[in-house]
């Protein structure tokens, strides 16, 4: 269970800039993690294209719209980036069960490989800062990126998923 926001908590600005500051530095040193690990791929891949290797592997039958959202790339974006994933045999796209129009993507057995090599960095850089924030610091980072996130936790996943 998930204890109730502290609504009493003020921070002042400059404790937010601080916190905004630290977020854009940390993702900067992830995208560095990632674009380091891209680079060792015979494929030319972005970004983009991890990002949606990434989330196809954690949340399997997003279509574009979804990936859309999750992503904040344009549908036109989206699509794009997923066809360069098709095109490259590391995902594919089925016809959906209840609406044909619908065509969920998911990862081919070389999509999952090589967002496991990516992943594997990202997460031993990831492993390491939690370390340095301590056992108790892990649930609060994850309630503070939990808020961070908002309604896009949802998007494509079944009910019922953490």
């Amino acid at each position: 269970m998930t204890p109730a926001p502290e609504t009493r908590l003020i921070l002042s600005e400059e404790e937010l800039d601080t916190a905004l500051e630290l977020l854009l530095l940390a993702e900067a040193a992830l995208w560095g993690v990632a674009d380091t690990a891209l680079q060792a791929e015979p494929a030319v891949l972005g970004r983009g294209h991890f990002r949606t290797l990434f989330l196809l592997k954690r949340r399997p039958g997003l279509g574009v719209r979804e990936l859309a959202r999750l992503t904040s790339l344009s549908k036109q974006g989206a699509s794009r980036t997923l066809a360069d994933l098709e095109g490259l045999g590391l995902a594919e796209k089925s016809p959906g069960e209840a609406d044909a129009r619908r065509r969920p993507a998911r990862l081919t057995p070389a999509g999952v490989a090589l967002e496991a090599r990516v992943c594997e960095r990202l997460r031993a850089h990831v492993a390491r800062a939690y370390r340095a924030g301590g056992l108790d610091a892990v649930a609060g980072a994850r309630r503070v990126l939990q808020a961070l996130a908002g309604a896009r936790l949802n998007i494509g996943r079944a009910a019922g998923e953490d």
